[in-house]
């Protein structure tokens, strides 16, 4: 298996002291995680490599050979704008520092200071950097108005301009090592949003999901850190957590809004850090996977009344992700309940009913408080009861709380004509009759295939079906 690296682009030490290179890649990789850099000794070949590899942060010595530190941080400003750069030097200088920030050093350290200070710094820069071109990778990808990669998205049916913007923006930010929050009611798709982050991803690991609703503070613990032999009474042996589970993937919390206060520290520490010690270890692990949660509660409301820690929340929402209800994308219905009918039937063992005209217009009329998710119950359940050639309404009517039709779903002007045929001398045949019916129904919504299947009482696909064999037969 490749191995990843973190960062995704590359770190360049550039030091005339290849002990000191040493030591400073060590504590980089054992302090944050950091594997992706590139160590530099001599300053002459640093153009070369800014050339030749993607460098986004330069940690920079003052006092070398050759190029001083000085220069190279001129080059630098003006030739790599986007490149971050840290000057750590030996001299503790106030003067010299506040010069190298005049020339675009993005901060100061000096060599002798706690080596945690460094690190937080050098992560501080990290983080500004992913931040800069995620950003920049979420405007070009929603100007450019596509999807590179429509197929994550296969499981989630939806042709909407609501849906298609979620699609647009976990395509942008999929790449990214910032957390994703999701949002939205029970039943509108949020694990599989998730799922399909992590699949545009690349990320090698697996996509680990955990519902946390109902956990207390040491079962989170464990379920998320894990333990070591000896952590408490029955531990017997070391057990891995979630997150080593998910190392180099995924890790999907759900239900982020029943999380106790107690257990948000903890969450805000792994957030934060990057670093976790399992239950009875005093010794930190790296997180080496990206973190994604979701909720259907209102973090904010539950934030000002104090359930909810803010440093937690504006940690979670670097990227946030809202999924619409049902009831606000319900051009999606035909092609849902197509879809679930089709799934239905084959599980079932029978064939695919044809629907009554009314269904679609009852099922638009109706709210969904458990949306996509209700809306396959109530197809599974219409097939399992289902004998004829045509779907029976009465579990929909049953299952929506309705006794009767409403009346702008009925007919009035059909219903009140005993036969449309009755006053003509010649009569067409069903092929003429099904084309002039459906001729008239795209008259009526201006060629709106999806608005015309529901007059017709069909989904989009079927109509687009019949579409093509009245245009193979016209030629």
């Amino acid at each position: 298996m490749m191995e990843r690296f973190y960062t995704t682009f590359g770190v360049l030490l550039v030091d005339d002291e290849p002990n000191w290179l040493d030591s400073l890649s060590l504590t980089l990789e054992r302090s944050a995680g950091i594997t992706n850099t590139v160590l530099c000794t001599d300053s002459r070949t640093v153009p070369d490599i800014l050339a030749s590899r993607e460098i986004g942060l330069i940690l920079l010595d003052l006092t070398m050979p050759f190029v001083s530190g000085q220069e190279l941080l001129r080059q630098i400003a003006e030739q790599h704008p986007e490149t971050v750069v840290i000057v750590l030097s030996g001299v503790n200088d106030l003067v010299t520092a506040v010069g190298c920030m005049k020339l675009g050093a993005f901060d100061y350290f000096v060599k002798t200071e706690e080596e945690d200070r460094i690190v937080t710094g050098v992560l501080h820069a990290i983080h500004l950097i992913e931040l800069r071109r995620e950003n920049l990778a979420v405007r070009n990808h929603l100007l450019a108005d596509s999807l590179e990669r429509p197929e994550a998205f296969a499981e989630i049916i939806s042709t909407s301009k609501a849906m298609r913007s979620v699609f647009q923006y976990s395509e942008a930010i999929a790449k990214s090592t910032q957390p994703v929050l999701i949002t939205g009611e029970s039943g509108t798709g949020k694990e599989l949003v998730a799922r399909a982050i992590h699949t545009l991803s690349g990320r090698q690991g697996p996509l680990v999901c955990v519902n946390i609703a109902g956990l207390d503070d040491s079962i989170f613990a464990d379920t998320l850190f894990g333990h070591v032999k000896g952590a408490f009474t029955g531990a017997d042996a070391s057990r891995n957590g979630m997150i080593e589970e998910a190392a180099h993937g995924t890790l999907f919390l759900d239900e982020i809004g029943d999380l106790s206060l107690t257990s948000q520290v903890k969450l805000l520490r792994l957030l934060q850090e990057g670093e976790y010690f399992p239950v009875g270890s005093d010794k930190p692990r790296r997180l080496q996977a990206r973190v994604i949660v979701a909720t259907n509660q209102d973090l904010a409301a539950k934030m000002s009344s104090g359930q909810f820690r803010k440093d937690v929340y504006f940690r979670l929402q670097t990227h946030k992700i809202h999924i619409p209800p049902l009831r606000e994308h319900k051009e999606d219905i035909p092609l849902l309940v197509d879809k679930f009918l089709e799934d239905a039937a084959g599980d079932y063992g029978k064939k695919k009913p044809a629907i009554p005209g009314t269904l679609i217009n009852l099922l638009e009329t109706y709210s969904f408080p458990g949306n996509v998710r209700e809306l396959k119950s109530m197809v599974y359940d219409a097939i399992s009861q289902h004998k004829s050639g045509m779907l029976s309404m009465t579990p929909f009517m049953k299952a929506t709380g309705r006794s009767e039709l409403p009346g702008a779903l009925k007919n009035t002007e059909f219903d009140s004509v005993k036969n449309i045929f009755a006053a003509l001398n010649t009569l067409p045949s069903p092929e003429q009759a099904n084309t002039l019916l459906i001729e008239e129904a795209l008259r009526r919504s201006k060629g709106n295939q999806s608005q015309a299947a529901r007059l017709l009482g069909m989904t989009q696909p079927a109509l687009n079906k019949r579409l093509k064999r009245q245009n193979k037969s016209d030629q």
